[in-house]
């Protein structure tokens, strides 16, 4: 270089490469992220996303479907931009990874709330046309929320359930149910829920407590000799009574058995009030509750009692009570508490129910006085028109004046409840429509069997269990979770008696309640009519519209106004969605992927991953595990994820009440999505995530450290043009090298993370390369030979090349979660569009050696600036330097040490290392005595060495007018 005599008063700042980049320090992210998802959405980003991958390996998360009602909270906000995050992280890892949102649109949700809006007498037309203008609202509302979130998909074609397309495929979806044998009609008790008016599922109950009363009640023995030859005696001198044990009085006057255990031995008690059974082992407990004293006369097990009659509690008060109970025998009954003797209403218990069936009792001779809204019948004895609930005292009142109450307390024990209106429920014998899970039985072939084309070898449940096997599950206790409730869930009620959702399409003969010998022809062409029209078309049409040829005696058949109940909505999504509505774009007969089921078309409608709250065990993974085996055979999902819920920064459940609700849209515009972003990133999601202020603020630190050091990198390249500057990987300096294979391990480890859908070590590795590689280390050995060597120097331009690349690796490792930053980043250092339409970073490989010197050189320089702090502390020394180190040490260290020479001082940033041999590792610091350069700052013997700059050190004095200073490592 020519020495352009520079004068001693020369500004020296002005000559370091002090480099600057558009790439703000202040996020502003409220009111710049809006513009990001705007211009997203504008430029057709998703599309574009598309054409570059097309071809490439296909990935499928197909969305679980959130309800169309109410504003987003935060608990959507997590699952949606945690679904996005992995999305956007097999986009860059090279896969077509498709991103279809998803709304649920049918069932009580949306009813319930336009009978709230519009009340509960609305009919069935109304109710259907207000219900989908309502959800239509909401998802428009809400797909704007989850646009600010930084969501991409195609938000231009989501998938609804109640898009006529949708509602005709999951009709043909039913039949196909049908036809394999797996759909039957039964009277059986469900889970019933007044609010509802409905039926419930398994998966819609959740347990809470409530508060009960006990009551023991006594059936008079209407078979007295077969009692006393049961137990071995002559005769009874005493009435005697089987006393059982119950939480619900509502049922009694409903008995119409009881039940015993064949193996248990039970006891005939004398006391003053009579002869009292129950088991043995409880004698003394049950005698302490009556309140009575007695003695022992007589025991027989169970097994000798069996169809011994017992009078109804109430049946000397009034003659609708005038019948008898007889003993069933049943494996369920035990001894633990109680009385060992458990009574039967067969309407209102799924044991109950079963072992009267097995005992012969008909479908016609099961009392079900409880009407579906709560209420007794009205022509009910004693307690007709009474609700169920408000009735308990009457009952225990009408049982004590008969002298039939024993005992009753009151206690609290967990019991079912509505998921949605959380108030009990009860179970209720109801025809319903039911997929069966067992074997093959004599109902299922009375009810369906005439429609079955395609009977499966094997029951729904095995078919289930063995999916399970073959799914992966994130976390891994998941499997676990899921397999318990599919080998004890009963069998599955899919029918409601609602309006808003899509239709059973049955007729039923008005005598005998068989399904008309047309229904499967006549399934198609519901499901016809309901992809032209919707649901609301198949809701007009009649009777004679449909049973219109010859022979299908239309005025004996009445049209079903049950609907299929939401779960089989949302879990039926994947054929008429990833197979139907969407097909074009999941393409699933390409890009090698096996053949899921041997159909027409070798399409595969099986996803790669399913992510929902871990509470969908029981509700969306369960009904589409189902509903996939009994279409298919196997799971319609290759893995499922679960994540916990959104709680308070104490764990506790968000509520209104407690004032502790987060709601994602204040966040967005208080502090920008990207927060939002970052703290689902950064937070196990295996586990409940907690959230307040006082986390949001400890996650806002970590962006501006992230973006920081993101600003840092993207200024000092900002005159770099790789094409021309970049220094071949051979030809760059060593700690460079460094830098870059350290780069290499990283990225290979958060690569790792995000393949296991793992985010929050991927945050925390992040942000400790940033301030440990980085900041306190790379970057900061790099400083002085960025600013102050010449600017197109090979030794600056080595640097560039190392930072040019950890930048592009940076901000793809970024780029699922901190989207908006990466995209901003992008527009002033990429060369694409955006960010997304590029893929991971190719860095050469990692070299171990290379890693293990310079790990051995960073613990000695660790050591150092501790001495140097220490010094400081003392006031001995200023800044690093001033200060000049002597370093005693042996073995790897001395050898990483001695290998870098002269430029040894540059690792340490001080003004001269000096290097000796010895046992251990010491290390000295002292104050510089040579003069400090005006421009690098080092203390250096030789500044001044040129009259003309007397204030610069002799290497400031050549990057500046000479040939420019050489470095050979760092």
């Amino acid at each position: 270089m020519t020495d352009k005599a520079t004068p001693t008063s020369t500004d020296y700042r002005a000559t370091l490469n002090m480099m600057d980049t558009p790439f703000p320090m202040r996020g502003d992210l409220p009111k710049r992220e809006p513009a990001w998802a705007k211009q997203w959405n504008e430029q057709g980003l998703y599309k574009k996303l598309r054409v570059a991958r097309q071809g490439a390996p296909l990935f499928v998360l197909h969305d679980g479907p959130p309800y169309a009602n109410g504003k987003l909270h935060i608990g959507h906000a997590l699952n949606k931009v945690l679904k996005d995050m992995i999305v956007k992280s097999k986009q860059l890892g090279g896969f077509d990874a498709q991103y279809i949102p998803g709304w649920d649109c049918h069932g009580l949700p949306i009813e319930n709330a336009i009978e709230k809006l519009h009340g509960r007498k609305l009919s069935r037309d109304d109710m259907q046309a207000k219900s989908r203008a309502f959800a239509t609202e909401q998802i428009e509302q809400q797909r704007e929320d989850f646009k600010r979130l930084g969501v991409l998909g195609d938000w231009e074609r989501p998938y609804r359930t109640m898009d006529p397309a949708n509602e005709a495929g999951q009709l043909r979806a039913f039949k196909r149910v049908m036809e394999r044998g797996f759909v039957y009609r039964g009277l059986k008790p469900v889970y019933w829920c007044f609010d509802c008016g409905s039926s419930l599922a398994e998966f819609e109950i959740e347990y809470a407590d409530k508060k009960s009363d006990t009551l023991d009640v006594a059936f008079l023995c209407a078979q007295p000799e077969k009692l006393a030859a049961a137990f071995g005696l002559p005769k009874l001198d005493k009435e005697a009574f089987a006393v059982i044990w119950t939480t619900t009085a509502w049922t009694i006057p409903a008995n119409q058995a009881l039940n015993m255990h064949p193996d248990i031995n039970y006891a005939l008690v004398d006391t003053e009030r009579g002869l009292f059974l129950c088991a043995a082992s409880l004698v003394e407990k049950c005698l302490e509750r009556w309140k009575l004293e007695g003695k022992v006369v007589a025991t027989a097990t169970g097994d000798k009692l069996g169809l011994i009659e017992f009078n109804h509690p109430l049946s000397h008060v009034d003659a609708g009570y005038q019948r008898t109970a007889p003993v069933f025998l049943a494996d369920y009954v035990g001894e633990s508490d109680g009385t060992g003797i458990v009574h039967s209403a067969p309407a209102y218990g799924v044991d109950d129910f079963n072992s009267c069936m097995a005992n012969g009792m008909k479908y016609t001779d099961i009392l079900n006085p409880v009407q579906g809204n709560g209420a007794y019948a009205a022509d009910f004895p004693l307690f007709g028109g009474q609700h169920i609930w408000k009735a308990v005292p009457v009952i225990l009142e009408a049982l004590q004046n008969a002298g039939r109450l024993m005992a009753t307390q009151t206690i609290t024990h967990s019991y079912p409840h509505c998921w949605r209106h959380k108030t009990p429920v009860i179970y209720r014998a109801a025809a319903q429509w039911f997929i069966r899970m067992d074997a093959f039985d004599s109902t299922t072939e009375k009810t369906t069997g005439k429609f079955i084309t395609d009977k499966s070898s094997k029951s729904l449940r095995e078919l289930a269990l063995h999916a399970i096997d073959q799914t992966h599950f994130y976390p891994e206790n998941g499997r676990a979770r899921l397999r318990d409730m599919i080998a004890n869930r009963p069998d599955w009620c899919i029918s409601r008696q609602r309006s808003w959702g899509v239709p059973v399409p049955f007729f039923l003969h008005k005598d005998s309640g068989e399904l008309h010998p047309r229904t499967m022809a006549i399934m198609d062409q519901a499901a016809d009519i309901v992809e032209k029209g919707g649901i609301e078309a198949w809701s007009r049409v009649t009777v004679e519209d449909i049973l219109n040829q010859p022979g299908d005696d239309a005025a004996s058949y009445t049209k079903s106004t049950d609907i299929l109940e939401v779960w089989f909505d949302s879990g039926s999504t994947f054929q008429h969605v990833l197979r139907g509505s969407h097909k074009d774009a999941y393409n699933f007969g390409v890009n090698h992927r096996a053949p899921f089921h041997a159909s027409p078309d070798n399409s595969t409608p099986e996803a790669d991953l399913y992510l929902e709250g871990h509470d969908q065990h029981r509700g969306w993974f369960h009904s589409s595990l189902l509903l996939g085996c009994a279409l298919y055979d196997r799971a319609p999902y290759k893995g499922l994820l679960t994540h916990g819920f959104a709680t308070d920064g104490q764990g506790r459940k968000m509520s209104k009440s407690l004032g502790n609700t987060v709601a994602p849209q204040e966040v967005s515009d208080k502090m920008g999505a990207e927060i939002v972003r970052l703290w689902v990133a950064s937070t196990d999601y295996s586990g409940d995530l907690n959230i307040d202020d006082k986390i949001l603020a400890r996650v806002v630190d970590a962006y501006r450290r992230i973006r920081n050091t993101l600003r840092f990198l993207l200024a000092n390249v900002s005159d770099f043009d790789p094409a021309k500057d970049a220094v071949a990987f051979e030809d760059l300096l060593e700690i460079d090298k460094y830098a870059l294979s350290r780069a290499a391990q990283v990225q290979a480890d958060i690569r790792a993370h995000f393949d296991a859908y793992e985010f929050h070590p991927v945050v925390s590795k992040l942000q400790l390369y940033c301030s440990e590689d980085l900041g306190a280390f790379y970057l900061d050995v790099l400083k002085d030979r960025l600013y102050t060597t010449a600017p197109k120097s090979l030794a600056r331009r080595s640097a560039q090349t190392a930072l040019h690349q950890i930048t592009h690796a940076m901000l793809r490792w970024m780029a699922p979660f901190l989207s908006f930053t990466a995209e901003e980043a992008w527009t002033t250092f990429g060369k694409s569009e955006s960010i997304f339409l590029e893929t991971f970073t190719n860095l050469v490989a990692s070299n171990q050696a290379l890693m293990n010197k310079w790990h051995a050189v960073q613990q000695v320089r660790e050591i150092a600036n501790k001495e140097i702090e220490n010094k400081r502390t003392e006031g001995l020394v200023g800044a690093s330097l001033q200060a000049e180190l002597v370093i005693h040490c042996d073995g790897v260290a001395y050898d990483a040490l001695a290998s870098l020479g002269d430029d040894l001082k540059f690792v340490f940033i001080t003004s001269k290392v000096t290097l000796a041999k010895g046992e251990g590792l010491t290390v000295d610091v002292k104050a510089s005595a040579a003069t400090k350069c005006e421009r690098c700052w080092h203390y250096s013997d030789d500044v001044g060495h040129n009259p003309a700059h007397p204030t610069l050190c002799g290497r400031c004095d050549s990057n500046l007018h000479g040939d420019g200073e050489v470095r050979h490592f760092a």
